[in-house]
């Protein structure tokens, strides 16, 4: 059954019965994850550090008819993600769809980005897929089924200026994808990823004026030129719900660009 206020959803994209986890659910194009498979009937688990937005978020899904929890986690740390997976199996006893989408950019030339830099960017982006990933598959593998979706980026394709341990986290996170929906396919699990462009969020906005302070042309005009215009979390969140449904379930292995031709056009 579809929660109050969502639309009806084509056969297959239901999603009710359902525990999905979206990792960096607060905010941005996360908390539109969040809504959009909440919408879609399932109960949404969102693992995030920023507690108070996580747990209004959670509050907000639940008065609106929906089934919801937030989970305090630091995903790029190994003892928060086996506490939150334990207490999420425990309480729910199933784990069916996990999003990855907890991450960040680094701006900064190649030649000034530290050791640290491009540690912190490593655990955030790759590490917390990998932690994460490898405390979902047993609940997924006891059950013969599961579908993950991981956030990557245009920049899993494509080379920008001041991005280079951004790019190279988000390649990685598209082999990663690959090479566990090879490995789990034929056990009932599916892994996908999403390849957004630029979107309007905190996140989005922020790695563009970050950019044009350092001299890249990241105006809302240099990105409509290239993609026609900003995306919106929504659309993002829209594709991660069909990855994650039934209507996808021959899809597997594959990235699937949102970027209104930007790439098509590189």
């Amino acid at each position: 059954m579809m929660r109050p206020g969502a639309d009806t959803p084509p056969a297959g994209w239901s999603l009710d019965a359902r525990v999905a986890l979206v990792s960096g659910g607060a905010g941005g194009a996360g908390a539109a994850i969040s809504r959009v498979l909440a919408g879609a009937g399932a109960t949404v688990g969102i693992l995030d550090v920023q507690d108070e937005a996580g747990s209004n978020l959670a509050a907000a899904l639940m008065d609106a008819g929906g089934r919801a929890f937030f989970t305090h986690a630091d995903v790029s740390r190994a003892p928060d993600v086996s506490a939150a997976i334990g207490a999420v199996l425990a309480r729910h006893g199933r784990i069916d769809v996990l999003v990855n989408h907890a991450g960040t950019v680094l701006v900064r030339a190649f030649h000034e980005t530290s050791e640290e830099d491009w540690d912190r960017l490593m655990a955030i982006n790759v590490k917390s897929m990998f932690l994460v990933t490898r405390a979902v598959i047993p609940a997924m593998l006891a059950a013969g089924r599961g579908a993950i979706v991981n956030t990557a980026s245009i920049s899993s394709f494509t080379a920008s200026p001041l991005e280079s341990a951004y790019c190279a986290t988000k390649g990685a996170v598209l082999q990663l994808t690959r090479a566990i929906a090879v490995e789990y396919r034929d056990r009932g699990i599916r892994c996908n990823a999403v390849c957004p462009g630029f979107i309007r969020t905190p996140h989005g906005l922020r790695e563009m004026a970050e950019l044009i302070a350092l001299g890249v042309d990241a105006s809302e005009s240099a990105v409509a030129a290239a993609q026609g215009r900003i995306c919106e979390p929504e659309e993002v969140a829209r594709v991660v719900h069909f990855l994650a449904s039934d209507a996808a379930s021959f899809i597997n292995g594959e990235s699937i660009v949102v970027d209104n031709a930007s790439t098509v056009l590189t």
